[in-house]
């Protein structure tokens, strides 16, 4: 699992991440509760559900290469399907594409997780 991150920034480069995270999550979100709102359970309510737990997912950092990685095929996908929609669906598979490759940030549960340890070796006693 480690091989799918780059890095876990920290300082100013972690908080920007952060930021993107949580800009990417919401309009995901936000997207996919307007469409259900607007034409209801019964059409494409599959597709906009797994996208909310995908932007649950990347607002927590958790899984993220992984969760934005499908929420860009997701997306491409709804590109060509759903093409009244297509600028919002290209804008945000391409946010989500650039977490992708970037990483989650050191503040999310993939750090947690997935991050460098540091191991402490006690001394010894004479």
């Amino acid at each position: 699992m480690r091989r799918l991150f780059s890095n876990f920034a920290r300082g100013w480069p972690g908080v920007g991440l952060l930021v993107m995270r949580v800009v990417v999550s919401i309009c995901i979100i936000a997207n996919s509760l307007a469409i259900l709102r607007i034409r209801g359970l019964a059409e494409g309510a599959l597709v906009r559900s797994v996208l909310l737990v995908l932007g649950l997912l990347i607002a927590v950092g958790l899984w993220t290469p992984i969760a934005s990685g499908l929420v860009v095929i997701v997306l491409l996908w709804h590109t060509f399907s759903e093409p009244q929609e297509r600028l919002v669906s290209i804008l945000i598979a391409t946010l989500a594409a650039s977490l992708a490759l970037l990483g989650p940030g050191a503040w999310s549960i993939d750090a947690r997780l997935f991050g460098l340890k540091q191991i402490e070796i006690p001394k010894r006693k004479s």
